[in-house]
């Protein structure tokens, strides 16, 4: 069934969009992710120009999520703060037209800028470099400056929710997988993560002494736009602290085409630090922690989409996971 829309909502955001009254629009929706459509058509002005338009509108639900139970309405906290000012022309965000909250808040409406750019597959590896020099530049400058705004922003995520993200994510099942007799995964991946376990909170406490910045929290790269030398961050709704470099984990490992995982490595990390020791002094930190954030937030998920493409005897699915764990079991090497 055809999603309905609220016409006088519409009418009014791309009466914003356009610099127009508009009275009157046709349009075409079409779901491009869940809860995300993207909305075309031509609006009627009031004196009679027709104009052709695209708009993206997102609803976003109350989490049922133990580890970020806030995550449904954040993206709808940001836009109505301030952060706005705190972003530049090299890494901005999609304008919002129109924001709103149901009376119960347990659901928020978006309205969006269409972005048109290089995103997904489509973004190279030189891409990747700039993409990670500009995040590091932002979180360098606000690292320094320490802007007041930043103490105005309602409802970011806490620093530690990653960490619980990898308890989350180690189900009992999973758990017991790696470290049984039929598992079929090669044992020294299979080590890896035992060794991860182990030393958890090791791992998590020598995290905790890098620099705390603001982040994004979800750059993957479908979420990542590059447009003419730009760097457009969509889906804000996981904003929060988070640990220096973590972003850069999961521009490297989310979903990426291991093929090209070490060459984003080799290209992005050092351009992120090159960025953020534009505004801050990072000469002391010696230990950057990528791997092991890398493995912490992603390990155990690669697990799981291992088991259940074994169960729907998935081959290519299987190779793809295994492939991936194996490139981030090299990524040691690399650091």
């Amino acid at each position: 069934m055809k999603k309905s829309i609220n016409s006088e909502t519409l009418i009014s955001v791309l009466s914003k969009i356009l610099s127009k009254t508009v009275f009157h629009t046709d349009y075409e929706i079409e779901e491009i992710k869940d809860k995300v459509w993207i909305i075309t058509g031509t609006a009627e002005t009031d004196n009679k120009d027709k104009l052709p338009y695209k708009v993206l509108f997102k609803i976003a639900e109350k989490a049922n999520c133990p580890v970020d139970p806030d995550t449904g309405r954040r993206e709808y906290d940001v836009y109505k703060s301030d952060f706005s000012t705190l972003l530049t022309d090299a890494l901005r965000w999609p304008e919002c037209y129109h924001a709103e909250i149901n009376k119960e808040e347990t659901e928020t409406q978006l309205w969006f800028e269409y972005i048109d750019g290089v995103t997904g597959d489509d973004l190279t590896v030189d891409m990747f470099e700039s993409i990670a020099y500009e995040i590091g530049r932002f979180q360098g400058k606000l690292y320094t400056e320490q802007p007041p705004v930043l103490q105005t922003i309602p409802n970011l995520s806490k620093p530690d929710i990653k960490k619980g993200y990898y308890y989350l994510n180690r189900t009992q099942e999973r758990y017991d997988y790696i470290r049984s007799e039929n598992c079929d995964i090669p044992k020294h991946i299979c080590k890896m993560f035992i060794d991860m376990d182990e030393s958890a909170d090791q791992w998590w406490s020598r995290i905790e002494q890098l620099p705390l910045v603001l982040c994004h929290r979800d750059v993957w790269m479908e979420n990542v736009y590059y447009s003419d030398g730009k760097i457009i961050l969509v889906d804000w709704d996981t904003i929060g602290w988070g640990y220096l470099g973590e972003g850069i984990a999961n521009l490297i490992v989310d979903e990426a085409d291991f093929n090209y995982m070490h060459d984003r490595y080799r290209k992005c990390v050092p351009a992120y630090y090159k960025g953020f020791s534009e505004y801050a002094d990072v000469s002391e930190v010696s230990d950057t922690c990528i791997f092991e954030m890398a493995l912490f937030m992603y390990g155990y998920k690669l697990v799981g989409w291992y088991m259940d493409a074994s169960e729907a005897s998935l081959d290519w699915a299987k190779e793809l996971n295994l492939n991936t764990m194996q490139k981030i079991y090299e990524m040691k090497k690399l650091i």
